[in-house]
């Protein structure tokens, strides 16, 4: 099987290692580089299945603003983000909205949720 190594800059903590991580397929054999278990685990998973936590705004009807801003309740394969992107373009709710509110449940079939994290009022007309 190949061999492969990746060079990968740590972002857990503010230090910014610069770990290096071999693998064989998905398979991890080596993380180097690290100085925490932290550090390991993040070169680990991002050599192997990248994610990232979605941050994007949903258009909203009868509010005092237009958008709300969500973001996912869990980290998001790195490979689907433009998937969901695609569809959360389409997607409209209504105010009112409240922090913590769950805006789109179970995204693209993914088991995540996209969460409101700000306050949208109800207008009066």
């Amino acid at each position: 099987m190949n061999t492969e190594v990746c060079e990968i800059t740590c972002i857990v903590c503010p230090t910014g290692c610069k770990v290096r991580v071999v693998k064989e397929g998905n398979k991890v054999i080596e993380v180097s580089g690290n100085t925490c278990k932290r550090g390991e685990a993040y070169a680990a998973q991002e050599a192997v299945a990248p994610q990232r936590t979605l941050t994007t705004s949903i258009k909203v009807t009868g509010g005092d603003f237009t958008l709300v801003s969500v973001k996912s309740a869990a980290p998001i394969p790195k490979a689907r983000l433009f998937d969901i992107m695609k569809a959360v373009q389409k997607l409209q709710t209504a105010a009112p909205i409240h922090v913590g509110d769950i805006i789109v449940h179970d995204v693209l079939g993914l088991g995540i949720d996209l969460v409101a994290t700000r306050v949208v009022r109800k207008t009066v007309q």
